[in-house]
């Protein structure tokens, strides 16, 4: 190796330095030194001091270009030598007369000052003409560029807003959309204070709303809606308000554009907007031009009287506020559905604002509950159940049959979203509350598996209007009660509903005596495990028993006692109706903690071994909860470096959960599933340490980041195809960490299979999106800029000298987010045995297949899933055998069945061992190359260990 290495250092030496051409087959050979970390410092030094003798001599762009590559992978693969480089391309930065290789060695410059923090002054020392002078050169790739990264160098904010002003009007469409970006990025950066400015920063985006170019406009809209709330902060308060409502106008003049993507941009604009006029709100509500808006003075020039801004506008800059008229109307009607969900997102914000806009609003919406688009419908209900939490949602009854048919809607989503509006609505007569029952009963029947959320809104409605229940359980009774041979209906989901609703009335303060039946409270104790599983947030099981204990032997239940059973029998007085709190028992007013403790013990009997279970169960369920809020805040410990703590925290959390027996009582899946998490963190931290910038002399060894980069795909790939029942979040979450590992991989280049990754990471970023759409769920921001970049990254693209920016750039913006279990994972394994082979071998003929009986049991596995038996004996001697599930028997959660698997090509060998596995088809991972031995076309995730089967000649008699 050491001569290979030699050689080639010797053929990139041999260069004659009289030769202006560089040869690009030595090039290649020079980065495989430069990436390979066996590579001796002295080879690398030699390397830095012929790529710094070309880029003196050699004019050539492309020569220049990858000299220039050459010498920044030195930089980010040898730190030592960072500052060597960075001072040699600095030294020809400032020598080239080139505009497009100034650029490209700027580039280089920033990215490695961006590495080494070291260096940063050396980039200060580059005055602000040498970078303004770079805009103004013949390459229109270099000014769009040096737009894009200006905040990247070290200029003086009013020297970069002058560029930027001044590029708006450049003839190139794209140069004007950088630099109006770059004008909305110096907005955030709340440098530019001066209210000159910021009207003329405002009054140019406004030009620019009427550009050819869609792009253009679209910035434009960024623009006005940054500068304008500017704007607004910086005038006198008397103005503020006449500001606020010319930028709110201006916007509403985009939301008719021909541009999808502007007015995409209009409506996300104005719902940013903090302070508008309530009329200004009405008449975007109404197509028709409102008198009030017809009287409205021109907004945008401030009357002589004023003159503190405005006086300069110019008089084409005058707009009237009639051309609000229909905005929003003409938003929630637009053919794509981008534009009406970002119309809904808008009202959102805007429905604070007025409760008069919110009503109208309300109209509008109703009809908005029928769009074909799922996430319209879902944004719809959103900015309702927003208007509730704010008390702007005022239901009518007309609007009750548009609203409850949400309630049988095929997304998940919807309806749960439909029943938390109804948790918080104030229904004004019985009409209304009998088709809210009615619809939710709907929901049960269609529905069976929401039973849970539904019971619980229904106990919600009951509380909030008890004057309503009693009509409504009079009606119902003939369902409640027994049938002639005095049996009632535990199987119906509909009477448990009822009985939920009945026992909510006594909670209600609207009333003082509830005449609902005692008996109903006893029929309420037979489904008491059905009724406490969707009452958990409000009561526990305990509670809810002494409530309906107390209840059932009451002739009269009246809402001022507090229902829970005492020690000696007495019930005391209390005046707090809200009595059921999400800790199951409230303390009696007045009574000393002594008493309050006494009473809220519950009798001394025996504990039943299924209160046991739920105990236990319930004890593990906690601990699995904490753990996973604690390794989210282990992440911080993990960026600073400190693995020793990270370490011996991940010990301990595995030391915990280890005490809790793996048997009936405790959910082995969820077990498994979380140590499952805490190995991929482990493996993640182990990784990200290779990335930090090191505190002290440290030495890896050679190949140790590859070899955990490799445990850490193959723990994700079982994350992912090894539990069944994962939500479209929990799966997110773990599609995120699979990106995140990618991106590692591709940083450190001396990791080969580039191709293969990005064909990865468009995969999982295209599942993403899709989980993003289907659960409606708020995209992760290292997702989005993973998208925004995917382009960039290939490495063959010609910016790959801010590749190693870019990449570290992402893994900047990633955070290891709290990862919450909502349910039980179902863990696929499977089981094999073969019975006494321990002690006597499998006999076979050499060269003749011999058939292995093998016992095998299935745990989770669905039809679905295609399962694969490899049995190898050296890497040269595998096989593998289809298990077809259909022809096993048994059920999803446990298949048992004997298999005689066949393997044909027994060596020759007087005996031998052969390793028998299970492994399941990844059927979301690319194709790959076991086609050569018969088996399976993609990759295989293996869900059991491996089984040793010993197998003897037979001996000839």
């Amino acid at each position: 190796m050491e001569q290979h290495l030699g050689s080639v250092c010797e053929c990139i030496l041999s260069l004659s330095t009289n030769d202006k051409r560089l040869n690009f087959r030595a090039l290649a050979s020079a980065r495989s030194l430069i990436i390979n970390s066996s590579t001796s410092d002295s080879t690398i030094s030699a390397l830095f001091e012929t790529l710094t003798r070309f880029l003196q001599l050699t004019t050539e762009p492309r020569a220049l270009h990858h000299t220039l590559k050459l010498l920044s992978d030195i930089a980010f693969h040898h730190s030592r030598l960072s500052g060597l480089v960075f001072h040699s391309v600095r030294s020809h930065l400032l020598r080239s007369d080139s505009t497009r290789l100034s650029a490209e060695s700027l580039a280089v410059l920033s990215s490695i000052a961006e590495y080494d923090r070291s260096l940063a002054s050396a980039m200060d020392e580059l005055d602000d003409r040498f970078f303004v002078s770079l805009c103004f050169g013949p390459s229109v790739s270099v000014r769009s560029w040096f737009l894009s990264n200006a905040f990247r160098f070290p200029i003086r904010p009013y020297v970069l807003l002058t560029v930027m002003l001044g590029f708006t009007k450049d003839p190139y469409p794209y140069v004007r959309r950088v630099a109006l970006d770059g004008l909305v990025g110096l907005s955030k950066s709340s440098v530019i204070e001066d209210c000159g400015v910021i009207e003329g920063c405002y009054c140019r985006a406004v030009e620019l709303l009427g550009d050819a170019e869609d792009s253009v406009r679209c910035a434009a809209v960024h623009a006005v809606s940054e500068w304008g709330k500017m704007l607004v902060t910086s005038v006198q308060e008397m103005n503020k308000r006449y500001w606020s409502d010319a930028v709110f106008v201006r916007l509403c003049s985009m939301v008719r554009d021909m541009s999808m993507e502007v007015r995409v941009a209009a409506f996300d604009a104005l719902g940013k907007i903090g302070v508008v006029s309530e009329d200004i709100l009405l008449q975007t509500l109404s197509k028709r031009v409102l008198g009030i808006t017809k009287e409205k003075k021109p907004l945008g020039q401030c009357s002589a009287k004023g003159k503190s801004l405005g006086q300069y506008i110019p008089k084409h800059f005058d707009i009237q506020a009639c051309v609000a008229a229909g905005a929003f109307v003409h938003g929630l009607e637009d053919e794509f559905y981008e534009v009406r969900w970002s119309a809904c997102h808008s009202l959102h914000t805007l429905t604070i604002l007025s409760a008069k806009f919110a009503g109208e609003a309300l109209n509008l919406l109703m009809d908005v509950l029928n769009d074909d688009s799922v996430n319209v419908r879902l944004r719809a209900l959103e900015t309702m159940h927003h208007m509730a939490t704010c008390d702007h949602l005022k239901v009518q009854e007309t609007h009750m049959h548009m609203f409850l048919g949400t309630l049988v809607d095929n997304s998940t989503f919807i309806r749960s979203t439909a029943r938390k509006i109804l948790r918080l609505m104030k229904l004004h007569d019985l009409k209304m509350f009998q088709s809210s029952i009615d619809g939710l009963l709907e929901n049960l029947e269609v529905y069976p598996q929401d039973e849970a959320d539904i019971l619980s809104v229904l106990f919600d409605i009951g509380r909030n209007h008890g004057n309503f229940v009693v009509y409504i359980i009079k009606k119902f009774s003939q369902e409640i009660e027994p049938s002639c041979e005095g049996r009632l209906d535990f199987d119906s989901v509909r009477v448990a509903a009822l009985l939920v609703l009945a026992i909510s009335a006594p909670l209600s303060e609207a009333q003082k005596v509830c005449s609902i039946p005692s008996r109903i409270f006893s029929y309420a104790v037979t489904l008491l495990g059905r009724i406490s599983h969707a009452l958990k947030d409000v009561m526990n099981q305990n509670t809810l028993l002494a409530y309906l204990s107390h209840c059932s032997k009451s002739t009269i239940v009246d809402n001022s006692e507090s229902f829970f059973p005492m020690i000696e029998g007495d019930i005391p007085n209390c005046s707090c109706i809200d009595m059921i709190s999400p800790a199951g028992m409230s303390l009696q007013q007045g009574a000393s903690e002594n008493e309050n403790q006494k009473r809220l013990e519950p009798r001394k009997s025996a504990t039943p071994l299924f209160d046991c279970q739920l105990e236990v169960h319930g004890e593990v369920a906690k601990s699995i909860k904490l753990i996973l809020l604690k390794i989210n805040d282990i992440w911080f410990l993990v960026q600073k470096g400190c693995m020793a703590e990270v370490l011996r925290m991940l010990r301990s959390f595995r030391e915990e959960l280890a005490t809790y027996v793996s048997d009936s009582l405790v959910s082995a899946d969820t077990l498994a599933f979380t140590f499952q998490y805490l190995r991929v963190v482990k493996l993640l931290a182990k990784v990200w340490e290779h990335f930090l910038p090191p505190r002290k002399i440290q030495s890896y060894r050679i190949g140790e980041l590859n070899l955990f980069l490799g445990k850490l795909d193959r723990n994700l790939k079982e994350m992912r195809y090894r539990f069944r029942g994962l939500s479209k979040e929990e799966e997110l979450h773990v599609l995120e960490l699979i990106l995140v590992t990618c991106i590692l991989r591709l940083s450190k280049v001396e990791i080969c299979c580039h191709h293969a990754t990005l064909k990865k990471l468009s995969m999982i970023i295209s599942h993403a999106e899709f989980l993003h759409k289907e659960g409606s769920i708020e995209p992760y921001n290292f997702i989005v800029e993973l998208k925004k970049s995917l382009g960039e990254i290939d490495t063959h693209n010609d910016g790959a000298s801010c590749r190693p920016f870019l990449l570290k750039r992402l893994l900047e913006s990633f955070s290891l987010k709290q990862f919450r279990l909502s349910g039980s994972p179902k863990h696929i394994k499977a089981e094999i045995d073969l019975p006494g082979n321990d002690t006597e071998p499998l006999p076979f003929i050499s060269g003749l297949p011999v058939g292995i009986p093998l016992e095998i049991t299935l745990y989770n596995v669905s039809s679905e899933n295609r399962l694969w038996l490899r049995m190898i004996v050296h890497e040269q001697l595998m096989e593998f055998v289809f298990l077809d599930l259909n022809q096993s028997g048994g059920c999803d959660e446990v298949r048992k069945f004997t298999f005689m698997a066949p393997f044909y090509r027994t060596p020759k060998a007087m005996s031998l061992t052969l390793r028998v596995c299970i492994g399941m088809e990844c059927l979301f991972e690319d194709v790959n190359l076991i086609t050569d031995c018969g088996g399976p076309t993609r990759e295989l995730v293996y869900i059991c260990q491996e089984k040793e089967v010993y197998l003897g000649m037979i001996a000839k008699t």
